[in-house]
């Protein structure tokens, strides 16, 4: 059994300096990859925020969405990180399961789309199904990184559940988003808002669903490695006897 931590909701780098050193990791190793994390998120978020400040993501009746850009290119980079740079691979075994699956707590946050479904403000047709999503997905993580973190072996089906229903509440919400949202390609639904095409609400779609995209992603991969490692384990056992 492996003990809870209780960083594992935090998503901090505080957090990641703890999993780091739990796993034995020497000082100036964590100081290096804190930084390079910093330098990546924090560069990534003011990328965002500046773009946004810029209005490159603001659409209205009959403009060319550009948003979807910077919605995929950070979720194709952070694929490529997780299963092809081995910087990324060491830091993922060494972050527990139960941190990557409790840090997405926070997207019960997207209740604040219902708030503003329920004034008018956003189209249900996204707001409903989106903010609905988000809670359960919310709500249900500390649950879901708990029975890992008592029995992993046990809750690891339960975990890849969880992270597929993720996925799919992140891809409906950006599918709806898109559609709802004022540009040549949307559905005349009422009130057709730009809202999440302008900030501060534009970071949702540009910085925090990529960034809970790639969340899930890293779970599944630790998921599929740690599997691996088990039944290798089981291989060279059977070998020995």
């Amino acid at each position: 059994m492996r003990p809870v931590r209780s960083q594992s909701s935090l998503p901090s780098f505080y957090g990641l300096n703890r999993a780091l050193a739990d796993a034995r990791w020497p000082a100036a190793d964590r100081t290096r990859t804190l930084s390079v994390a910093a330098l990546i998120l924090l560069g990534w978020l003011a990328i965002a925020i500046t773009l946004s400040a810029l209005g490159t993501y603001h659409v209205t009746s009959g403009d060319r969405p550009t948003i979807q850009f910077a919605i995929l290119l950070p979720i194709g980079i952070g694929a490529l990180m997780i299963w092809g740079w081995e910087p990324a691979k060491r830091v993922l075994h060494a972050v527990p399961q139960q941190w990557l699956v409790g840090v997405q707590v926070f997207r019960a946050l997207g209740a604040i789309f219902l708030i503003l479904s329920a004034t008018g403000t956003l189209p249900r047709l996204f707001a409903l199904p989106a903010g609905v999503g988000d809670i359960l997905v919310g709500l249900s993580a500390p649950v879901v990184g708990l029975a890992y973190a008592r029995a992993p072996q046990k809750a690891a089906g339960l975990v890849a559940a969880w992270n597929v229903l993720g996925l799919l509440d992140l891809i409906d919400a950006l599918g709806l988003g898109f559609l709802t949202a004022p540009s040549r390609y949307a559905f005349e639904v009422q009130p057709n808002s730009d809202l999440m095409t302008v900030l501060p609400l534009v970071l949702i779609p540009v910085y925090l669903v990529p960034l809970f995209f790639v969340l899930h992603l890293a779970s599944l991969a630790k998921l599929r490695r740690e599997a691996g490692a088990i039944s290798g384990h089981g291989r060279v056992a059977d070998v020995r006897a």
